[in-house]
């Protein structure tokens, strides 16, 4: 398994070698640093602990914090470092790129990916605050004229006379965007390691500056 932190840039194009346009978006990605090990005997489960943005100066700093003062801290899942039969598995990565056990302070950038990788990435999606069913949720709405009065994007009715409340899950007017979203099978197109870019097939979630969680 790989993985690394980085930012969206914003969205490009590219064209391939047919002249087809492939839409493209631009994300900055670590170093970023491995701050902790987790394994299943000490913290009940196996995962990596990273950092990246180191903040150079802080004035407190709490005792469990300390080592740790980066702006981003996230953790990732890994394959536990020897399976039942005590073998140690298959290195992850193609190429050998990202070792099979980790060490705190150990360095990951972008090239433990390769062009051709498919990932999934995850981040915050855009807050669009309180929104209507029509945009929220995809309403029709009602016609413009014969008889309706400023109704056009109203809900319409929300429950029968019985049970006399309205139902959980009801599609209703409400707060829009800043969720968790997860986008997968994202194509790698570029990798480049002087400037720590990955340029990635397709649009992920955010706005510029988002930070994002790439795994494959």
């Amino acid at each position: 398994m790989k993985f690394i932190l980085g930012k969206k840039i914003g969205m490009s194009q590219i064209f391939d070698e047919n002249g087809n346009q492939i839409p493209v978006t631009l994300v900055e990605a670590g170093p970023c640093e491995i701050l902790q090990v987790k394994t299943k005997e000490n913290d009940g489960c196996e995962a990596v602990q990273l950092g990246w943005g180191k903040i150079e100066k802080k004035k407190k700093i709490k005792k469990a914090m300390k080592g740790k003062e980066f702006r981003y801290i996230r953790e990732f899942e890994v394959q536990p470092t020897t399976n039942p039969e005590g073998v140690a598995p298959q290195p992850y990565g193609a190429g050998n790129q990202q070792p099979t056990t980790f060490k705190n302070g150990d360095k990951i950038d972008v090239s433990v990916f390769q062009e051709g990788d498919k990932v999934k990435i995850s981040g915050i999606s855009k807050g669009k605050g309180f929104q209507g069913v029509v945009k929220r949720h995809g309403f029709h709405g009602r016609n413009a004229t014969h008889g309706v009065k400023h109704e056009e994007r109203k809900p319409g009715s929300i429950g029968s006379s019985w049970p006399e409340r309205v139902i959980k899950g009801r599609k209703m007017p409400g707060r829009m965007g800043a969720e968790r979203v997860t986008v997968k099978n994202l194509k790698i197109v570029k990798v480049d390691k002087e400037n720590n870019l990955i340029v990635v097939r397709g649009a992920v979630p955010g706005y510029r500056g988002t930070l994002l969680e790439i795994k494959n």
